[in-house]
């Protein structure tokens, strides 16, 4: 998938050019490391280093031949190098040239999708910051729970991405192994100095312990941190989605001019973006299964996995560069609706105070089930009345006769939920702004934007 999302230099990185090219890069640096043993003459490393190339239309057809991609491949730059070719190639598998420049190219595309993800964190934490006071309500099941600010949501998507970040660091590692130890890994007919001198030039770290192949539990923790990105992408995806329903309209993507939604319904403004990304995480995720079916071979080796790995490596990194990036713009162009968060708060009449009332109660000596019972009376009437919970709880004789009408009417409001956010953003962002956890009564963070007005 190579679009405006795309980075450029992602889609040349999987092109069947940029894979010949890598392959061309390890035979060279190999005749290099086996000419520092004098085992190439100079004059032939010279010829090699100035005429090694290969024609890609020239590979098609003879591999259409010999059926063998590598050996079209040599043959082709044999074709360019001429008598001196002989030197190429030399003590190795086919597995020891294409592992190992895959792994340059899997490390190539890591750097991208670093970068994606350094990219949107600055997204995330710009707008945690922006609405870090913009109060919503928190939702459990889909239901009111207790208050919240919109801009720890995407505290905790920033948290979520650092932790990908890391997991991607992780897996970079460990794919950035190279294998030049021949036929079933044993240096049978190359010596081991070859593959650390060549390892070395390329940045790599050598296989410890090979079979034919590069083990493919590295390659499976890279599809799997991946898939954990793609996973993280459709969190933020999915309530993107739910906070633009009509019937909550809290944010929503944005819309650009000229845009339409709907080729029948021209009202309609669609999350396409937030769906989009929802969907193409189910490839990632699906990708990361197939890699873990390569771990198992056949003895030393077989080319069950090679098939899959010429579509999941390049499809999942291509498509976790196009999400991040357009989870990016989806974010850094958010509609945030405030007075809609207002309102939605007041659809459930107060209710979410219902554990203030239910704790304070207890605190004045009445046992949790009793004050459970009598909390839940009242907010059962209000939820099915459509009446201010408050109002019932004025009401309820035996309420005020424990808590007393303003010890009740404090309970009702906002500083409690949002004295601890400061501290909140203080861990998440290393320090930024920290402060300790609030206690007992708050008097600062009882002031804070209820949308967009200033409440307490």
């Amino acid at each position: 998938m190579i679009s405006r999302y795309t980075r450029p230099e992602m889609g040349r990185l999987w092109t069947i050019e940029s894979k010949y090219e890598k392959w061309l890069e390890v035979e060279i640096a190999v005749c290099e490391a086996w000419g520092a043993l004098g085992r190439v003459p100079a004059g032939a490393l010279k010829e090699i280093r100035q005429k090694a190339g290969f024609d890609t239309a020239r590979i098609e057809e003879i591999e259409a031949s010999v059926k063998h991609d590598v050996i079209a491949f040599l043959t082709s730059v044999a074709e360019k190098v001429g008598p001196s070719s002989r030197y190429i190639h030399m003590g190795l598998t086919s597995s020891d040239v294409v592992d190992t420049a895959l792994a340059l190219q899997m490390r190539a595309a890591s750097d991208i999708i670093i970068k994606d993800i350094k990219d949107l964190l600055a997204v995330l934490k710009k707008q945690a910051l922006v609405h870090k006071d913009t109060v919503c309500m928190g939702r459990s099941h889909g239901v009111h729970a207790e208050p919240m600010t919109l801009g720890l949501k995407f505290a905790l998507w920033h948290e979520d991405m650092r932790r990908n970040l890391d997991r991607l660091r992780e897996a970079r590692q460990v794919i950035s192994t190279g294998k030049l130890s021949g036929a079933v890994g044993t240096f049978s007919n190359i010596p081991p100095e070859i593959e650390e001198n060549v390892c070395r030039s390329l940045g790599l770290k050598p296989e410890p312990v090979a079979t034919q192949v590069i083990q493919r539990d590295r390659h499976a923790q890279y599809l799997l941190a991946l898939a954990l990105v793609a996973a993280g992408i459709e969190k933020i995806a999915v309530e993107i989605r739910h906070l633009q329903r009509t019937e909550v309209l809290e944010a929503e993507e944005p819309f650009a001019k000229g845009q339409k939604g709907s080729s029948a319904m021209p009202h309609k403004r669609n999350p396409i973006g937030a769906e989009n990304l929802s969907g193409l995480a189910r490839i990632v995720r699906s990708n990361a299964v197939a890699a873990l079916e390569d771990i198992a071979l056949w003895h030393e080796r077989d080319i069950s996995h090679s098939s899959v790995e010429r579509v999941i490596i390049p499809d999942s990194s291509i498509l976790a560069d196009y999400m991040l990036a357009r989870l990016t713009g989806l974010l850094d162009g958010l509609l945030v609706y405030p007075e809609r968060m207002r309102a939605n708060m007041e659809r459930s009449h107060g209710l979410y105070n219902s554990q203030r009332v239910l704790l304070a109660l207890t605190g004045e000596g009445m046992s949790r089930e009793d004050a459970y019972r009598l909390v839940q009376k009242n907010a059962m009437k209000s939820w099915g009345k459509g009446e201010s919970f408050l109002k019932l709880l004025l009401a309820d004789s035996e309420v005020t006769g424990r808590l007393g009408r303003k010890a009740l009417k404090g309970l009702f409001s906002m500083g409690p939920y949002l004295k601890n956010v400061d501290y909140i953003f203080g861990r998440v962002f290393q320090g930024e702004g920290a402060l300790k956890p609030a206690r007992g009564k708050s008097s600062a963070a009882g002031k804070r934007k209820v949308g967009g007005r200033t409440k307490k």
